[in-house]
C-alpha cells in the first residue's frame, strides 16, 4: 500500500515529525515499511515556464525554436538578450502563450530516474540551434503515457515556479506491507492512513465532511432521458449495489492535478471519468467503475442485473483477456449478457472511450471471499480486487459514488445526473457499541491508562465512547469493519498508546514441572518396544487418494473429502493408517528388504464419528504391518508373526491380550482389509475392552497393493489401550528367580471347530487360578497337530513356572496342569 505524506498532509492540520523519525513510528504502530521513496529528487530540476515565442526550424519540417521564460530562476543557462532561454521542441502542440514543464541542462528526465543509466540533458545542438533542455510531455515527465505533445499546465503559475511544489511532487511515498493491513480495509486508502498516522501520533482526526454526511452532494435531474432499472439476484454476496446515471459527458485527458495524484501513487491516467474513479479508490479504499450508457442500454432504459453467470456465458474483460466466469462468480450484466465481473474488472463491451456522452457509475459492496476465489481462478489480481477482498464497508458506498459525481461535474461543466440513484442495500452489519472496561483493557495490556486516557486514544480515530457504570461503551465508525469484540478494543487502545510505551515485564511462571501427558508418555513407551522389536517406525500423509482407500476395502463415503486439497492424490482425510503402510510395502521390497515390520503412530478419522459440537472425532492409532518375501518366510501362517509382534508389545505395557474370533458383521474401517477367516478381535484378557484387531490381508487387498503371501498386520486403539495400562509402572523390569525355572508341557484333544485362544484362555485361567503364591509363570503354544479326515485337534502348550522362595518339583507342576486340564474338560471347552 502506498502512501503519499503530501496526500495525507492534507487531511492533517498538524506537523509531520522527520521523515526517519516517522517511518519507524509507522513501523512499529500501523504497519511494516517495504520502501521509501523521495519522490521530490526526482522532480528537483523541474521549472515550470512560458512559452514566450514560436518559430519554424528553417532546416526541418516539424521543429520549432522557442524561446522560454522561467522568470530568470535557472542558473547557468545561456541566455537571449531579453533574458528567454531557447529550446528547440518538435511537440505538435507547442505555442505561444502556454505554460509547460522544463527540464533545464543537466537535470535528469524523471520518467528515466530510476534506470540504470538515467537519461542527463544539455545544451547541445538540434539541426545546428541549441536547444537548451527540453520541454516535457507527460510520458517524460513519468505522470502518463501521452507523448504524442507537450504537457499543457493548468491553473495559474508565474514563470520559474517549481514544477514539483505546483503540483505536489515534492513527495515522499512510504510503502506499507499489504499484509499488515489485510483487516483493516479502511487503511487501502489515503484517507484512512491519514487517520490512523494522526492517531498514532497522539493528535485527533476529523474526516472530512462529505465521507461523514450520508445526505446527498448531488443534484439530480429529474428527465427520464436515461431511465435504469437495476435487479439483484444474489444479495448475499453483493450487500450493496449503487448506480447513477449521467449525460453531458465530455471524455478528454485530466488535468494536470489528478494525473499527478495517481501517478506518484503508481496508477496509470486514462481519462477524466475513469481517473476520478480511481482517484476515489486511492482516497477512500472504496473501487468504483463506469459504464458507458449507450452501450448496455436499449431505447434509453439501462437494465443492469447482479447475478451469477449462466451457462457457456463468456466475457472479454478490459485487459482482452475472455474467460468463461466461474459458477458462483459475480457478474454485473446488462438485459442479455456480462458486461463485467463484479468487484474486478469490466469488459470491453461497456468501455469507456472517446466517444462516451453517457455514463453510468457503479459503487458497490462485494463479499470478499468470493472475490477471492474468482481472483485465484481466473488470475485477476487489479487494484480492485486488492481492496474488495480485505472486505470494504457498505456503508462508505453513498458518499464516495456522491464525491465522485461531484468531481465528474467539476471536470465536465455540462455533466448532469439524471434519473434517480438506484441503491439495493441489504445490510450485513449494524454497528452496535463494544462494551469494554478500563480495567480489562489495563489488565491485558500491563498498562495504567484512565478510562479518559483511552477515550481521547479511540476519539483521536473518530470512534463514538460513552462513560458508563460499568465501563465504556465503544462504537466503532462505519469504516472499522474489523471491530466486533472487547479485544478488538484492547488492541486498538494498545496500538493507538504504542506498544513500545508498555510496561516490559517478563509473565511470571510457576516453577512446578508440567504434569506428564498420559498419551504421549505412552506413545513414547510404544516406540521403545517397537523399536527394540526391529520394527520401522513411518510419518506419512494424512490424506490418501480415494482409490487408496478402495484398494484396501475401505469406503471412502465414510471418509471426510478436502474441498481444496493439496493435490488430486490428497484428497480424502484416511479412516485409518493401514493403507498408507500398505502401499510403502511393495517398494520397500523392491528396495531389497526381503522381511520387515512397518508400522506408524497417528490419527484417524470418520464422517460417522462427530462429537457434541459436530466435529470429527480423532481416533488415536498404532498400526502395524508385517511382510517377507516367499524365500526368507518363516514357517507357518504370517499371522502368527504379526501376533508375536503384538504379543511382545502388550507384554513389555503389562497387558494380557485375548483374542477372539473376528465376526461375519463387523462394519469397522480398521479391520475391512483383513480376511475374517485368519483374523481376530484383540480384547484386554478377561474383559469387553476391544483393543484393536490382527490378521492375514484379503486377496484382493494383496493384489492391489502387490503384497507377499507372507503379509499380516494388526491396530490398536490407544485410547482403549490406555485403560488397560492402569499402573505406569507395568512391564517394567521385575527381578528374575534365583531359583530354576520348571517346564512342562501338555498336549489337549479339543474338536476341530474349538477356537485355539479360547482353549489357552481357558487353560490360562484356570493354572493361574491354582498356583502357588510367589511364583511366576508364561503359558505359551508349541504346536496345533490335526490329522487328515480327523474331527478332532491336538494342541501342545508349554508352561514356564519358577517360585521365588524355593525349587519346585516336577510333581507339583505335573498335578497344577492335571487338575487345571481336568477343570477345563470338565467345563466342555
Amino acid at each position: 500500500m502506498k502512501v503519499s505524506l503530501n496526500w495525507i498532509r492534507e487531511f492533517m492540520p498538524l506537523e509531520l515529525p522527520p521523515i526517519d523519525k516517522l517511518v519507524t513510528t509507522i513501523g512499529a504502530q500501523l504497519g511494516g515499511v517495504d520502501e521509501v521513496v523521495d519522490l521530490a529528487a526526482r522532480y528537483r530540476s523541474v521549472v515550470i515556464v512560458r512559452v514566450a515565442s514560436v518559430r519554424k526550424h528553417e532546416d526541418s519540417d516539424h521543429l520549432n525554436i522557442c524561446l522560454i521564460d522561467d522568470g530568470r530562476t535557472t542558473e547557468h543557462v545561456e541566455r537571449e538578450f531579453s533574458g528567454l532561454v531557447q529550446v528547440v521542441c518538435g511537440a505538435p502542440n507547442v505555442r505561444e502563450g502556454m505554460f509547460v514543464a522544463w527540464l533545464p541542462p543537466g537535470s535528469v528526465v524523471p520518467s528515466s530516474h530510476d534506470e540504470s543509466e538515467p537519461f542527463v540533458l544539455s545544451a547541445r545542438p538540434l539541426r545546428g540551434v541549441i536547444s537548451n533542455g527540453m520541454l516535457a510531455s507527460g510520458k517524460e515527465l513519468g505522470i502518463g503515457d501521452s507523448h504524442e505533445g507537450l504537457l499543457e499546465l493548468d491553473g495559474e503559475h508565474r514563470p520559474g515556479d517549481s514544477f514539483a511544489t505546483a503540483y505536489g511532487l515534492n513527495d515522499t511515498i512510504i510503502d506499507i506491507e499489504n499484509k499488515m493491513f489485510t483487516h483493516r480495509p479502511d487503511c487501502f486508502g489515503q484517507l484512512g492512513v491519514a487517520r490512523e498516522v494522526a492517531g498514532i501520533l497522539g493528535r485527533p482526526f476529523r474526516s472530512p465532511d462529505w465521507y461523514t454526511h450520508t445526505n446527498s452532494m448531488v443534484t439530480i435531474s429529474g428527465d427520464d432521458s436515461m431511465r435504469i432499472s437495476l435487479t439483484n439476484e444474489i444479495p448475499e454476496v453483493v450487500s450493496r449495489y449503487m448506480l447513477v446515471a449521467i449525460d453531458g459527458i465530455t471524455i478528454a485527458p485530466s488535468p494536470v492535478w489528478l494525473q499527478t495524484y495517481l501517478s506518484r501513487l503508481g496508477i496509470r491516467p486514462i481519462n477524466n471519468v475513469v481517473d476520478v474513479t480511481n482517484y476515489m479508490m486511492l482516497l477512500t479504499g472504496q473501487p468504483l467503475h463506469a459504464f458507458d450508457f449507450d452501450k448496455v442500454a436499449v431505447d434509453g432504459e439501462a437494465t443492469i442485473v447482479v447475478r451469477n453467470p449462466r451457462p457457456k456465458e463468456t466475457l472479454t474483460l478490459l485487459t482482452g483477456k475472455t474467460i468463461a466466469p466461474r459458477a458462483d462468480a459475480i457478474v454485473i450484466c446488462d438485459a442479455d449478457q456480462p458486461i463485467g465481473m463484479g468487484g474486478m474488472m469490466g469488459g470491453q463491451n461497456s468501455e469507456i472511450d472517446e466517444n462516451t456522452k453517457r455514463i453510468l457509475i457503479e459503487c458497490a459492496s462485494f463479499d470478499m471471499y468470493n472475490i477471492r476465489r474468482s481472483s485465484m481462478e481466473h488470475g485477476i489480481f487489479s487494484d480492485a480486487v486488492t481492496r474488495f477482498t480485505k472486505g470494504q464497508s457498505e456503508w462508505q458506498c453513498p458518499p464516495v459514488l456522491y464525491k465522485a459525481v461531484q468531481l465528474i461535474q467539476e471536470l465536465c461543466p455540462d455533466a448532469r445526473p439524471v434519473g434517480r440513484i438506484m441503491d439495493n442495500h441489504q445490510p450485513n452489519r449494524e454497528y452496535q457499541p463494544v462494551p469494554v472496561s478500563t480495567a480489562f483493557i489495563n489488565d491485558r495490556l500491563g498498562s495504567k491508562l484512565s478510562t479518559d486516557d483511552i477515550e481521547r486514544l479511540l476519539d483521536n480515530v473518530e470512534f463514538e465512547t460513552k462513560q458508563s457504570d460499568k465501563g465504556l461503551l465503544v462504537k466503532p465508525p462505519f469504516w472499522r469493519t474489523d471491530i466486533e469484540l472487547r479485544e478488538d478494543i484492547v488492541e486498538e487502545v494498545g496500538r493507538l498508546h504504542g506498544y513500545d510505551n508498555l510496561p516490559q515485564l517478563l509473565p511470571r511462571r510457576d516453577t512446578m514441572p508440567a504434569a506428564r501427558d498420559d498419551l504421549l508418555e505412552l506413545k513414547s513407551r510404544l516406540r521403545s518396544v517397537m523399536a527394540a522389536a526391529g520394527a520401522n517406525e513411518l510419518l506419512t500423509y494424512s490424506f490418501v487418494h480415494g482409490s487408496t482407500l478402495t484398494k484396501a476395502n475401505q469406503d471412502s463415503s465414510q471418509a471426510f473429502q478436502v474441498s481444496n486439497a493439496l493435490s488430486p492424490d490428497l484428497q480424502y482425510y484416511r479412516l485409518s493408517l493401514m493403507p498408507s503402510l500398505l502401499e510403502k510395502v511393495h517398494p520397500n521390497l523392491k528396495a531389497g528388504y526381503d522381511q520387515f515390520v512397518l508400522y506408524e503412530i497417528g490419527k484417524g478419522h470418520n464422517i460417522k464419528h462427530l462429537d457434541d459440537q459436530g466435529l470429527p472425532v480423532e481416533f488415536e492409532m498404532l498400526e502395524a504391518v508385517y511382510a517377507a518375501q516367499d524365500k526368507v518366510a518363516p514357517a507357518g501362517a504370517a499371522y502368527f508373526q504379526a501376533k508375536l509382534q503384538l504379543c511382545q508389545l502388550l507384554n513389555q505395557l503389562g497387558v494380557t491380550p485375548d483374542f477372539r474370533p473376528m465376526p461375519t458383521d463387523v462394519d469397522f474401517a480398521t479391520v475391512q482389509y483383513f480376511d475374517p477367516a485368519r483374523s481376530a478381535l484383540v480384547f484386554q484378557s478377561g474383559t469387553d475392552n476391544l483393543l484393536g484387531g490382527i490378521g492375514e490381508f484379503k486377496h484382493s487387498v494383496r493384489r492391489n497393493f502387490k503384497l507377499p503371501s507372507a503379509s499380516a498386520g494388526f491396530n490398536l486403539s490407544l485410547t482403549d489401550l490406555m485403560k488397560s495400562v492402569a499402573d505406569p509402572s507395568s512391564g517394567r523390569y521385575q527381578p528374575l528367580s534365583r531359583f530354576p525355572i520348571v517346564q512342562q508341557d501338555i498336549t489337549l484333544k479339543v474338536h476341530a471347530d474349538q477356537p485355539f485362544q479360547q482353549v489357552l484362555s481357558a487353560l490360562q485361567a484356570a493354572v493361574d487360578e491354582r498356583r502357588p503364591t510367589e511364583t511366576t509363570m508364561n503359558l505359551e503354544p508349541v504346536d496345533v497337530y490335526r490329522a487328515a479326515d480327523s474331527d478332532y485337534k491336538h494342541i501342545s502348550l508349554r508352561l514356564d513356572i519358577s517360585n521365588k522362595l524355593r525349587t519346585m518339583t516336577a510333581s507339583e507342576v505335573n498335578t497344577l496342569l492335571d487338575e487345571a486340564s481336568a477343570v477345563i474338560d470338565a467345563e466342555r471347552v
